[in-house]
């Protein structure tokens, strides 16, 4: 079943390939007047959708009570990780053009670049620790170093409402959705809470 997840996760890069190869065979067909903007664009947006998917496999778990699928969200997080890496890659390479003094002129200057650079960062110790070794060695540590998910997300979605890169009702509907699953994960707490108290008293 991961293998197939695996693959799914992989749809949007493979079909981003035949775009791009299409557009060196006929330049303008797929990308329009800004190919190189587009593409960095297309994957800025797929690493979103995929962190947004990477938080909602837990929330999903506990509501329809299938705790197995929890195992499909090392996969989909790395997946996201992979995006966000070609995200910036594709930035610093067609936008940037290996130009390091470009990119920390835009990393000062420009809020969105900034914003968009910290959810990358934050992403990476999630990346390096998914493991179920670092996992043990951690302990309980492991869940608190993972919570950099949710600042990593809040990052992401002002990096893309600030580069106004997409729709205004994309952004709406992805600031939405991290709102419920934000609001799902503080309810939840509330209830273990509650019957910690229960127990205790």
């Amino acid at each position: 079943m991961k293998s197939i997840v695996f693959a799914v996760c992989s749809i949007p890069l493979l079909v981003l390939g035949w775009d791009v190869a299409n557009e060196i065979r006929l330049p303008g067909s797929t990308f329009g007047p800004d190919p190189a903007e587009a593409v960095v664009d297309l994957l800025g947006i797929w690493t979103i959708r995929f962190l947004l998917i990477t938080l909602s496999i837990s929330t999903f778990a506990r509501i329809f009570k299938r705790p197995e699928i929890v195992s499909f969200r090392r996969t989909v997080g790395l997946w996201t990780f992979a995006y966000a890496c070609l995200h910036f890659l594709g930035y610093f390479t067609l936008l940037a053009e290996y130009s390091f003094s470009a990119w920390l002129e835009d990393f000062s200057d420009r809020t969105y670049i900034t914003a968009g650079m910290a959810a990358l960062v934050l992403l990476i110790p999630l990346a390096i620790t998914s493991t179920r070794n670092w996992q043990r060695l951690l302990g309980r540590r492991w869940r608190s170093l993972h919570a950099l998910i949710y600042p990593a997300a809040l990052a992401a979605l002002l990096h893309i409402l600030w580069a106004a890169k997409a729709s205004l009702l994309d952004v709406s509907m992805y600031g939405f959705t991290l709102a419920i699953l934000f609001a799902e994960r503080i309810v939840v707490r509330i209830r273990r809470r509650q019957d910690k108290g229960v127990v205790n008293g």
